[in-house]
């Protein structure tokens, strides 16, 4: 599996995702939630949420361009839990508070696909045994 390629891609979506929150926040949910946002709080959170996403695609891109040798499990393993609560939030929305909008099924599918993608990457890179253990026996402080 080619993780510099899902770290690219990654790096490509939020970023973009991102830019378009901290700069045109209501517009951006307008189009993937179907309702802008109708208040200066409410478009403050977007850019915030805009925020983050810029620094997730910055972590990503600058992941992908490292040197180093090793995969970035960690990443990887952050990558799939925002991926996958995405997909579950928005899904949610849809089904169950009646939000919609002319891209929020695409997004769905493309957090999806990222966190498919995610966790197919563990996988290969042994990913599966480094979680279990880091998660079973974590390291003590020296």
């Amino acid at each position: 599996m080619k993780t510099k390629a899902l770290l690219i891609a990654a790096a490509a979506a939020e970023l973009g995702t991102g830019l378009g929150l901290l700069v045109v926040p209501s517009f951006l949910s307008q189009l993937l939630l179907g309702e802008g946002l109708g208040s200066t709080v409410s478009a403050l959170v977007g850019r915030v949420a805009g925020a983050a996403l810029v620094s997730i695609g910055l972590a990503c891109c600058f992941e992908s361009a490292g040197r180093r040798a090793g995969s970035p499990k960690g990443l990887l393993v952050a990558l799939l839990l925002y991926n996958a609560i995405v997909a579950l939030l928005l899904t949610h929305g849809a089904l169950y508070r009646g939000v919609h909008g002319l891209l929020l099924w695409p997004v769905v599918v493309v957090h999806v696909a990222f966190a498919i993608w995610c966790t197919a990457s563990i996988r290969s890179e042994g990913g599966a045994a480094w979680l279990h253990e880091s998660l079973v026996r974590p390291r003590r402080p020296t």
